[in-house]
């Protein structure tokens, strides 16, 4: 495993995903945003009773329960990261399906209460992103095993902090709440998703090169190519579109793909599809 180099200082304003050469990404930022992320989903689970752990989610199921149990397993892989002790729980090479492992993770502490859960997910929370802090200061860069290939390990905090902000959704859209955001997290996550759908479209052998105008919080202009390497830039703007947070609930499979790719190219809308029919996918 090479050792990849953590990135300087990035403004907030400049993101730049690539899967080939290094992410024009500020990791310090990024983790900033996380962290405040945490303490608003974690404002509104402290305020949860009975009947509130046990309500149905966009996770087919998996309760509200499930799904924080989850955020807790991803904190444990980060921390493996992080530490050096695990490179590769979401290596596709050695078995991950994201539709079949993680529902595996959580039966391991299926007789948690939800109390203690929680409890375990504000203070895994919290060792995280000290830890995280701590590993950024001393500045020593590695890669780590993502679905789509090794990366810098600072791409795995955004690839964990996707995976969050979208369940976190999973559990308020379900109960008809708002999800308490802001606009750098939904950029963040928005282009994200957008990566990660360009790199599963790759795995089909479809190809991109797109420009997508996106509007709301977290919206702006994303450019689009995976004609080589997968490539990915954006250019925050007030502009008009689709909401940038429903773009990202659809590349995910949990909205409509047409609502906000429908202007599109058949082929492009085809293999920015390609990760949200996965999920959608029954497993055999």
């Amino acid at each position: 495993m090479h050792a990849s180099a953590i990135p300087g200082r990035i403004p907030p304003s400049e993101l730049a995903l690539r899967t080939e050469g290094a992410c024009d990404l500020d990791p310090q930022h990024l983790l900033g945003v996380f962290g405040r992320q945490r303490q608003r989903f974690a404002a509104v689970l402290q305020g949860f009773g009975p009947d509130d752990w046990a309500a149905p989610t966009r996770c087919a199921d998996w309760s509200a329960y499930h799904v924080v149990r989850h955020l807790c397993d991803g904190n444990a892989i980060m921390k493996a990261w992080a530490t050096g002790t695990g490179h590769s729980a979401l290596d596709l090479r050695a078995g991950f399906d994201p539709r079949i492992t993680p529902r595996t993770w959580p039966a391991i502490s299926a007789d948690e209460s939800p109390a203690a859960t929680l409890s375990q997910f504000l203070a895994s929370t919290d060792e995280l992103i000290v830890l995280l802090r701590g590993r950024l200061a001393r500045g020593h860069g590695f890669d780590i095993r993502l679905p789509y290939g090794p990366m810098a390990w600072t791409m795995g905090i955004l690839h964990a902090f996707w995976d969050s902000w979208l369940h976190e959704r999973d559990v308020l859209l379900a109960r008809g709440c708002e999800h308490p955001t802001d606009g750098d997290a939904t950029r963040y996550a928005t282009a994200y998703g957008l990566f990660i759908a360009m790199a599963v479209g790759c795995m089909y052998g479809d190809r991109v090169q797109e420009t997508l105008t996106l509007g709301g919080d977290g919206g702006g202009i994303f450019h689009l190519d995976s004609r080589q390497a997968v490539t990915l830039t954006v250019t925050p703007a007030a502009t008009t579109g689709p909401p940038a947070a429903t773009a990202t609930d659809a590349i995910a499979g949990r909205a409509p793909v047409a609502a906000v790719l429908g202007a599109l190219p058949a082929s492009s809308r085809s293999a920015l599809s390609r990760m949200a029919d996965f999920f959608n996918t029954p497993v055999q």
